[in-house]
């Protein structure tokens, strides 16, 4: 069954080498800024090998999400398309806010405000942050708007890069990278934390919960070799064994039951990585109760004694 996947499919469709070139001149840009440039910058931090660790980590991740051959499998096994929305939008963007230092994102934001300080102050807003990408993720995931847009691989494309921009608004907030007008309180974030996993909850039980597979992208033969052409050279028909259920697909699963672990690696994904973030929050919110080096605190200062007779 494997071999057969990777014997239909060329090597462009499987491994994305368009892809592999735009994450690696985005990794020479990055390290380009960081090794020559990051001394032209006031702030820069002593985090310097942890950050270059998460940045490289992240393109991996966006790798996954996005190309790779997760990418075609993830045309014929619903279970593997929701594994990469969550390496992209779950796990790249977030390892991309915390490698990028503050003197780097704060140079961004500067020349943002300076350009237009409203769209700033809109955009950045923690309601957009926490409405837009799990309203886009929930639209995505009708049934009839699914199916349309995995037929369209330009909108297809379009519509991740949206996901994706929503995502690091949402995140953005979660982490708090930067001192900022929108900058929530540290208890706020923990809520805007829970907020944001109570939303993405009907998605998730629409697809673990329904009595049947909801996308023809995945049961409909037409439907699915539609889908499939983009992964082969013009003019080819995929073969329809190798769709799900067929006698050379990967998958060991039914198209129902596929669907429902597909709602279940979301869902338990998304509160494993939330979870990791509420931890990261209450990790910051100690170390800025507890006193500085050299702070005195009531406990330290001495009692008037002259008072006390």
């Amino acid at each position: 069954m494997i071999a057969d996947f990777f014997s239909t499919y060329s090597f462009r469709a499987l491994w994305t080498p368009e892809l592999m070139v735009v994450l690696a001149l985005t990794a020479l840009i990055y390290y380009g800024i960081m090794l020559k440039k990051r001394h032209n910058f006031k702030g820069t931090d002593e985090f310097f090998v942890r950050r270059n660790i998460y940045f490289l980590l992240g393109l991996a991740a966006l790798y996954l999400g996005w190309g790779s051959p997760l990418y075609v499998a993830g045309h014929s096994i619903i279970t593997l398309h929701m594994t990469q929305m969550v390496f992209a939008y779950f796990a790249a963007v977030p390892l991309f806010i915390l490698a990028l230092p503050k003197w780097l994102l704060q140079s961004g934001i500067d020349w943002w405000r300076k350009k237009a300080e409203w769209t700033y102050r809109i955009v950045l807003h923690p309601i957009i942050g926490l409405i837009a990408f799990n309203a886009l993720f929930s639209f995505y995931h009708i049934p009839v708007v699914f199916d349309e847009v995995m037929q369209a691989p330009v909108l297809h494309s379009v519509y991740q890069g949206a996901l994706f921009a929503s995502a690091w608004l949402m995140w953005w907030h979660m982490l708090s990278p930067l001192p900022s007008d929108h900058q929530l309180p540290d208890l706020r974030r923990i809520v805007y934390i829970f907020a944001n996993g109570i939303l993405i909850t009907p998605a998730c039980a629409m697809i673990i919960f329904a009595g049947s597979p909801l996308y023809e992208t995945y049961t409909n033969p037409e439907v699915w070799s539609e889908v499939m052409a983009y992964c082969l050279p013009p003019g080819t028909a995929p073969p329809t064994s190798m769709m799900n259920n067929g006698p050379g697909a990967m998958s060991f699963l039914e198209a129902h039951s596929d669907q429902q672990l597909a709602g279940v690696v979301m869902k338990i994904s998304q509160e494993l990585v939330y979870v990791t973030a509420i931890g990261y929050v209450f990790k910051q919110w100690l170390a800025k109760e507890q006193p500085k080096e050299g702070e005195r605190t009531i406990s330290d200062i001495p009692a008037d004694t002259d008072r006390l007779k």
